[in-house]
């Protein structure tokens, strides 16, 4: 696993925002994939858990954004 970290880490510092870009299209078409084939009685739950993660990352994500915007170019 620790193998598996150190590629991605590397992959990351290697690729510019253009190659994350379509990194997180490929991943959001996977999961709107995966989303329509959960049974009806399923999609509540996994909305539910999608929603919490989306939230829980996005927070400290666009935290540190703004963090960068807001700083002095210095």
């Amino acid at each position: 696993m620790k193998k598996l970290f150190e590629a991605a880490d590397r992959y990351v510092q290697e690729s510019d925002w253009k190659i994350i870009a379509v990194l997180k299209f490929c991943l959001i078409s996977l999961g709107v994939m995966l989303g329509m084939s959960i049974k009806k009685e399923y999609k509540k739950p996994a909305y539910l858990a999608a929603g919490s993660v989306f939230l829980a990352t996005y927070v400290p994500l666009m935290a540190k954004l703004f963090r960068i915007l807001l700083s002095d170019p210095d």
